[in-house]
């Protein structure tokens, strides 16, 4: 189980209600985190469970291909911190809280300079060798879903008490697409959470229906300057119209799969890695009920 935590967090943050600590700081997000896993750990057993990291939330060589690239999450402070992500500072204090949990539980954090959650996860789902579900509230990995290795997503939009299963079935009945192309069609259809300008004119239900014609991007790049396909004059022009986009779209949204990211002990822990740690957390942060909780899943 493959875990885009930051997804996660930020769900738990904005659907738990403002929890503080003795102290004062702020643990909703860490709370919810806490229980969103211990759900999942009850209901799917997984023997191998892994907190996937932004060690880049917007990794320059992205930003390089198309300067848009998640740009109105930037907060411009010139001095200090240019390209900050925006993230409102009752949860940026609860970041660094569950990092220490999750060391104290043993459950494995694995992350890649230079890259995101995303690609940490296609990285990790891609040749596991093993069932994969993935937990996201981000559709950009549909494109990870392959029925044939047994990859399928986890999707909670909806809340994760409330998740999908996303397998091709799934996607090809929501998009009229495989899961193989998903990657191609929200490179047409763009995506203005993540400042993807998409091809103009092109929505999913054209984006749909040229793949479903044509198969992939490439395939429909060679029928736009190819005088015999049959591609009508209008979405053949938009696409002509939107090379330059064409060119550098695709590796900007196909999430990276070969990172190097060693072999790490990635074992779902049947009990804490340090538990006096972890007492001293709870305490700390009055955590001791979803602390308790994912212990008793965790030995269950």
């Amino acid at each position: 189980m493959l875990l885009d935590t930051a997804s996660m967090y930020f769900r738990a943050f904005f659907g738990v209600p403002e929890i503080k600590a003795p102290d004062g700081t702020p643990v909703n997000a860490v709370r919810g985190l806490l229980d969103f896993i211990s759900r999942l750990v009850a209901d799917y057993r997984p023997t191998d469970l892994v907190c996937c990291w932004d060690n880049d939330w917007r990794p320059q060589w992205r930003v390089d291909l198309i300067p848009s690239y998640k740009s109105h999450r930037v907060a411009e402070e010139l001095v200090t911190a240019p390209d900050v992500e925006v993230v409102p500072d009752p949860l940026e204090v609860q970041i660094p809280i569950i990092v220490e949990v999750l060391e104290a539980f043993g459950i494995r954090i694995v992350g890649a300079d230079g890259y995101e959650a995303d690609d940490v996860i296609g990285t990790l789902a891609t040749d596991a060798g093993r069932p994969v579900d993935v937990v996201t509230g981000d559709r950009d990995l549909f494109q990870l879903v392959d029925d044939e290795a047994d990859v399928r997503i986890l999707y909670i939009a909806r809340g994760v008490g409330n998740h999908e299963r996303v397998t091709n079935d799934w996607v090809r009945a929501k998009y009229d697409i495989d899961a193989r192309q998903y990657a191609d069609f929200a490179t047409m259809r763009g995506d203005a959470s993540d400042g993807l300008p998409g091809v103009p004119g092109v929505g999913e239900k054209t984006a749909a229906t040229l793949l479903n014609r044509f198969g992939d991007m490439a395939g429909i790049l060679a029928a736009a300057h190819d005088p015999d396909a049959e591609l009508g004059p209008g979405p053949r022009g938009k696409i002509k119209a939107a090379a330059d986009y064409l060119e550098v779209a695709p590796t900007v949204v196909a999430v990276a799969r070969d990172i190097d990211l060693g072999t790490p002990d990635t074992a779902l822990p049947r009990t804490p890695r340090d538990p006096e740690r972890l007492a001293a957390l709870a305490t700390r942060y009055g955590l001791e009920g979803p602390v308790e909780r994912l212990t008793a899943v965790l030995a269950g």
